[in-house]
């Protein structure tokens, strides 16, 4: 489906210009992720609300996002915690999200985004926005990965490739053609990322390093943004331990499993799977 917005993944460690921990984090605000979402909201006047729903510690994490948007000349910032579905049914929190140019969810954990906002009438109205408005949806790490139709909820990088341990669930539905991860390097989330479209070959997979992330247009079309890299598996060759054939528990083993790994620049579209690195002109089809 064709969108009018614009969405946003970021694989987090996004840089606020603040610290060095995940809650702060890296360098060159200016020049960095929060500023190009800036500039794709339409500049420092644009209206950003930041939904802090995924976060344990949403106080903090508001506050540091109202830093690094002001540290940018914005002064519209506003903070939206939803804890409860009843929240996200009200009509304050529709009002704050209708008058928003740019929507952005924190990090923490995707599946209390889900759990807390997932069809309700704030769910509605935002994927109402960003099919018929020039609205930019934005989401760092558990905000990236609740983006997607199919959502990896969680495994510890230990026993992922053992079939069955990687918890896939239904995300907010942005995007249906793909399946996201976040914090993709740092964390070592090759094995998670790698079963989740084994279990569903005919997605994309895309793993987002920290500082990294995608400005996606038309649900369909990406720029690669940012300091790190984006993985990508096309699982549509795999053709050796085909998931639905294993038990339970048994370690997996992939092969054809097509692979590109792209840097600040690059782009794709995720319906043709078609790539442009630079600095070629010439596009890429996937094989």
């Amino acid at each position: 489906m064709e969108y009018k917005g614009t969405l946003i993944p970021v694989g987090g460690n996004e840089d606020k210009g603040i610290g060095l921990k995940e809650t702060y984090c890296l360098d060159f605000i200016k020049s960095g992720i929060l500023s190009r979402i800036v500039r794709e909201s339409g500049g420092p006047d644009a209206k950003i609300v930041v939904i802090t729903t995924a976060s344990s510690i949403p106080k903090e994490v508001g506050e540091n996002y109202l830093n690094a948007f002001n540290s940018l000349g914005c002064r519209h910032i506003e903070i939206l915690d939803i804890r409860k579905r009843s929240e996200a049914q009200a009509q304050s929190s529709i009002k704050l999200i209708e008058s928003a140019n740019c929507i952005m969810f924190s990090g923490g954990d995707q599946s209390k985004i889900v759990k807390c906002i997932g069809d309700t009438a704030a769910h509605k109205i935002i994927k109402k926005m960003l099919e018929e408005t020039r609205i930019v949806i934005a989401g760092t790490s558990a905000g990236a990965m609740s983006m997607s139709t199919q959502m990896i909820a969680g495994v510890s990088n230990v026993d992922s490739m053992q079939k069955g341990n990687v918890k896939i669930t239904r995300g907010m539905g942005f995007l249906d053609q793909v399946i996201i991860d976040s914090h993709f390097i740092q964390r070592g989330r090759f094995g998670r990322l790698a079963e989740a479209v084994a279990r569903f070959p005919k997605l994309l997979g895309i793993g987002l390093a920290e500082d990294t992330g995608l400005i996606v247009r038309k649900g369909n079309d990406c720029e690669v943004i940012g300091s790190g890299m984006v993985v990508l598996f096309d699982p549509r060759n795999l053709n050796h331990n085909r998931y639905e054939d294993l038990e339970a528990g048994t370690p997996m083993s992939l092969s054809n499993l097509t692979t590109h790994i792209l840097a600040s620049g690059d782009r794709f579209k995720i319906r043709e799977r078609s790539l442009k690195i630079l600095p070629l002109e010439s596009a890429f089809t996937f094989n």
